[in-house]
């Protein structure tokens, strides 16, 4: 059966149950389902925030998001791939992205998972900007979450230990 690829970029909320039921309805050759969903945290290095608002440019962020689920089909064994991000503003407490792969075992799930999650804290095309009390600040990258994106910059295979 062919892999179920799937990549949103909404303002709307989204529903993880039905996400991940679509992923694995009818699905025999599944074995393993790794979601990830970020939320939005009401503070951010201490203090209390507002919200969060991403922008992204349409069309562009949906081609880059595609092109890394399209890399992770062909590092890991996947039976499907789902990214939602939304933009716009969004409170503390609201679901931010999702990321859910379907493999036939776990290691390729969780690798693959792993993946598309640092490059979506590294180099998707979006930009945040955090909400507080004094005003509005862009946020900065991380250096943990560059650290983290690096150990996927080999060669396809290099880093990819997905197996069981």
């Amino acid at each position: 059966m062919p892999a179920t690829i799937s990549v949103k970029v909404q303002r709307e909320p989204f529903d993880v149950s039905a996400e991940t039921a679509l992923l694995t309805r009818g699905r025999t050759d599944v074995g393993a389902l790794v979601t990830f969903t970020g939320i939005c945290r009401g503070d951010e290095n201490g203090q209390p925030i507002a919200a969060l608002t991403l922008e992204h440019y349409p069309g562009m962020a949906e081609a880059e998001i595609e092109s890394h689920v399209a890399e992770a089909a062909r590092r890991w064994p996947l039976a499907g791939a789902i990214v939602i991000h939304r933009y716009g503003r969004i409170a503390p407490g609201e679901d931010i992205m999702m990321v859910a792969t379907a493999s036939s075992h776990r290691a390729a799930a969780f690798a693959a998972a792993d993946f598309l999650m640092a490059y979506l804290k590294t180099r998707a095309p979006f930009w945040k900007q955090v909400e507080k009390a004094g005003g509005k600040s862009w946020v900065e990258a991380k250096a943990d979450d560059d650290a983290a994106a690096a150990r996927w910059t080999g060669p396809a295979g290099s880093n990819d230990q997905a197996a069981e």
